[in-house]
């Protein structure tokens, strides 16, 4: 019976010698990790044996590659982040000068019209450009010639909108290289004109921000809306015959009126007015 019982003794015995036997293994292993030189092959086996034995170093070495694919991605999509952006730049670029190759097409064909574009009368003059309108004095543009060429106060200028001569306004003051212009529907310009196909005359004058008006017309006139609108032999500043425009309403008012007050509609829109024609001729009168 005593068998068993020496039997059990001496397993716990050798359970015991191997379970002190295994540190000991660890710190010996770890002392000539620590002792062997840093060189050629033991150098390798000393990596080797602390990344098999040594859990801390893997535990290391899977953080750092985790951390490596996560910076991969983070920097790739960092990377199609400023692609995008890019893209997204050049895209909006592409229509901006898109848009402006449009308008200048489109101006270019406007310009070239312009230019082609014959005076239905004989008049001598030049075509200037539009250079800068007066916050103050919206009515008033500058435009892009002067007196050295030929440009005087009190010159009749006109305009072409969509193919059709017209009234743009009269020349007010001149400098060297410049000059104003005191557009139709400005309150201080005046100028004689006609009705057609009536022939009855009256007095064009600017509203300022009202309707363009055609006054002191006899009250019996047989005037309708769409009667064309013409300067006067009578104008001491226009050729006779320049388009002003075209009759829009008619003012009547009671038995006391002594003449009608016709509105019109200008033939030149002053808001879009970008070229003018000055008659530098000096008989404006002539037919």
């Amino acid at each position: 019976m005593s068998y068993p019982k020496k039997k059990k003794h001496q397993a716990a015995q050798a359970g015991k010698s191997r379970g002190w036997m295994l540190p000991l293994f660890y710190l010996v292993l770890s002392f000539l990790l620590m002792i062997l030189p840093l060189e050629g092959m033991v150098n390798s086996v000393k990596a080797v044996l602390s990344y098999v034995f040594i859990p801390q170093i893997r535990l290391s070495h899977s953080a750092v590659k985790y951390a490596q694919g996560v910076s991969a991605t983070v920097q790739e999509l960092l990377n199609a982040h400023h692609e995008n952006r890019q893209l997204h730049q050049e895209i909006e670029a592409a229509k901006i000068l898109s848009a402006q190759a449009e308008m200048v097409f489109a101006e270019n064909e406007r310009l070239t019209a312009i230019l082609k574009l014959e005076p239905s009368k004989p008049w001598k003059g030049t075509w200037a450009t539009i250079a800068y309108r007066e916050p103050s004095q919206w009515n008033t543009v500058i435009i892009d010639k002067g007196a050295q060429d030929g440009i005087e106060p009190r010159s009749a200028v006109i305009a072409v909108e969509n193919g059709v001569e017209g009234l743009a306004g009269e020349v007010v003051e001149v400098t060297e290289n410049t000059a104003k212009v005191l557009l139709v529907r400005d309150e201080d310009f005046s100028a004689a004109a006609f009705l057609s196909p009536g022939r009855e005359e009256g007095l064009l004058a600017g509203g300022g921000t009202g309707a363009v008006l055609l006054k002191y017309v006899p009250l019996l006139s047989q005037v309708k809306p769409g009667d064309k609108v013409y300067t006067s032999a009578a104008s001491s500043i226009f050729p006779a015959g320049i388009l002003a425009g075209e009759v829009s309403a008619v003012r009547r008012g009671g038995s006391f009126q002594t003449a009608l007050t016709v509105e019109v509609a200008p033939a030149i829109s002053s808001s879009t007015l970008k070229e003018v024609f000055i008659i530098l001729n000096k008989d404006k009168k002539k037919k």
